[in-house]
């Protein structure tokens, strides 16, 4: 059997169950020990912590679990509140990616974050 090689996550809201996103860790097979993630979240939902504590769970699953020694996403230069809450969890920004992705006809730009495990162990938000 193969090892498995992503992760996902379903967000749900405070006490109702509700499904309002999701989290995704993929680990990288031409770099071991690395790992992207991405997340989405409903609009209505923004600005009440899911993202950030989604981020936080997809990294403590990443190294605390898994022993990953580098996680990295990327986000539309356009989404700032997607940058605030990667920083929030603890992410660097490093650089932008040009005409990364192609949406609605057009090649877009991203921006990438990461976090490697020495970061993350200096600033885990939960207790190990």
């Amino acid at each position: 059997m193969d090892p498995r090689q992503e992760y996902a996550l379903a967000v749900t809201g405070d006490g109702d169950g509700r499904l309002i996103g999701f989290g995704r860790l993929a680990l990288d097979p031409h770099q071991p020990g690395a790992a992207t993630f991405g997340f989405a979240l409903r609009p209505d939902t923004w600005g009440n912590g899911y993202g950030t504590e989604t981020v936080r769970l997809l990294l403590a699953c990443a190294f605390e679990d898994l022993g990953l020694h580098r996680v990295w996403g990327a986000r539309s230069p356009h989404n700032i509140a997607s940058a605030r809450t990667m920083r929030r969890a603890g992410l660097v920004e490093e650089g932008r990616i040009r005409e990364h992705v192609r949406r609605g006809g057009r090649w877009q730009d991203s921006v990438t974050h990461s976090i490697l495990d020495h970061e993350y162990s200096a600033t885990t938000p939960y207790p190990s």
